[in-house]
């Protein structure tokens, strides 16, 4: 299939999931991985169905594959990470409207309300983003310790700072 399935539920069949398995490739994949900062995505996969529960509500499942390279917290050099994940999302007819003036967010956090479509495309690209390592870091990266003050003065160290410093002293 191409990279760009949208599923409009007024189409769909209410006891027969609706099936996609995207696997974008080239510019799709430059594009995305421009927009997650990536120094390259490879392998993208999304693969699942979006069936019917109820009378009015729908649920997508789907398994995430892909392979990322992201610039090292540490050194900047490229770490490559696989990632695999399953995917969930729930589409309510009718979204519960918060009361009061204070919102606390949905326990489940998989739940979005219905609208015309679904767009597999958008879910594959959040679901990528919210899997990706927040610090990648490359195998035996360390962070030194960075020493700075101006001509003249004695410059403050990491353990200058910790509370008992003084009383070592």
């Amino acid at each position: 299939m191409t990279d760009t399935v949208v599923l409009r539920i007024a189409d769909l069949d209410q006891n027969r999931p609706a099936r996609f398995d995207l696997r974008p490739e080239g510019g799709s994949l430059r594009a995305l991985a421009g927009e997650l900062g990536l120094l390259d995505l490879r392998k993208l996969s999304f693969r699942g169905e979006l069936r019917a529960e109820g009378k009015r509500d729908w649920v997508l499942t789907g398994r995430l594959g892909a392979t990322v390279v992201q610039p090292c917290v540490v050194t900047l050099e490229p770490v490559t990470t696989r990632i695999d994940t399953d995917v969930r999302r729930t589409y309510l007819a009718e979204m519960p409207e918060p009361a009061g003036d204070e919102v606390e967010m949905e326990e489940d956090e998989t739940i979005e309300p219905l609208g015309a479509v679904v767009d597999p495309a958008a879910v594959m690209a959040e679901a990528l983003a919210l899997s990706l390592p927040l610090y990648p870091r490359k195998d035996g990266a360390e962070i030194e310790q960075a020493v700075f003050a101006e001509p003249g003065i004695e410059p403050m160290t990491d353990e200058d700072v910790k509370p008992f410093a003084g009383l070592a002293k």
